[in-house]
């Protein structure tokens, strides 16, 4: 296992190299200045050219990208052009948020996911079934903002249960904390159960013709045992790769969500950086989403090997 862990990692290096100066480029030789950002509308010709002599943007592409990497492999993700604070100061202040609403979203829809897709391809056929499905295309249909609003109105602003908006770290407290996150959570869980339950149920409904899977029936064992132990054990491969895909998702495209619960993520901090083009922080969260989704594909293919005798090391 620490070999096989050990490969996939050194493989991970070239694409994550291929990833820096794909960035480096796109963000180098796409239209605009940062210097002129930096100065302002009223700025003149020779102050133009003192910033960027400061920000070594007169330097050959060559050099800006050795210094940038060199950087990056010292944990210096750069200082913003905006607000002139570190890059990874920054990102440490918008990243529990978003990790907040990550993890609560994929354990919820786990939770009620998976029984939904076991229970429907037990039910194969049924008006159980039947209905599961139909509460998977309700939540790939409603926009998550729409499922947010309405969150809003009715538990919010009707019920007055819980505030409006805003977050709440931990540390200051599960209750506060809870209040801020569930409905987020509730409104972005929506379209990850009906994937999730989805994907459970087709999986499942493909090993429950196995042989192995009639021999327990045949042995007298009981059918929850027979579901939950035998058919979900061997239908886990690739309902783990859309969770795994799915919390990468959650971490770095939770922007809408951001917005509509007035929640400081690194959603947010994308988005104001591109309309202000503050070209070192979007090159940090891209490398940053580009390096969360290396480390759940790890993962990924860890639970692979642990599930699947099958597959070597």
């Amino acid at each position: 296992m620490l070999g096989y862990l050990i490969r996939r990692i050194f493989a991970a290096v070239p694409v994550m190299g291929v990833v820096a100066l794909f960035v480096f480029l796109l963000l180098r030789l796409t239209p605009g200045d940062p210097a002129a950002i930096l100065a302002g509308d009223n700025a003149t010709p020779e102050r133009l050219e003192r910033i960027r002599e400061s920000l070594g943007l007169n330097e050959p592409l060559i050099v800006q990208f050795i210094t940038w990497v060199n950087k990056l492999l010292h944990g210096d993700l750069g200082t913003s052009l905006i607000s002139n604070l570190p890059v990874i100061k920054m990102i440490g202040q918008r990243v529990e948020p978003s990790i907040s609403i990550a993890l609560c979203t994929i354990i919820l829809a786990v939770i009620v996911a998976v029984p939904l897709g076991v229970i429907a391809a037990w039910k194969h056929g049924t008006w159980i079934d039947r209905f599961v499905m139909g509460l998977s295309v309700l939540g790939f249909s409603v926009p998550v903002f729409v499922v947010g609003y309405i969150l809003i109105e009715v538990f919010a602003i009707e019920l007055r249960w819980v505030p409006v908006q805003g977050f709440k770290s931990i540390s200051a407290g599960f209750g506060p904390f809870f209040e801020r996150i569930i409905l987020p959570t509730c409104a972005l869980s929506f379209i990850y159960i009906a994937l999730i339950a989805r994907m459970t149920r087709a999986a499942m409904l493909d090993v429950l013709g196995e042989d192995y899977v009639r021999t327990a029936r045949a042995k007298g064992i009981n059918e929850v045992a027979v579901m939950m132990r035998h058919a979900l054990r061997n239908a886990a491969v690739p309902v783990i790769t859309v969770i795994g895909t799915g919390f990468a998702l959650l971490i770095s495209g939770v922007v809408v969500t951001e917005s509509v619960f007035n929640i400081p993520g690194i959603g947010r901090l994308t988005v104001d950086a591109v309309l202000a083009r503050d070209y070192p922080v979007i090159q940090a969260m891209i490398l940053l989403t580009s390096l969360i989704y290396v480390v759940v594909n790890l993962l990924i293919d860890v639970a692979y090997t642990l599930l699947d005798p099958r597959i070597r090391y």
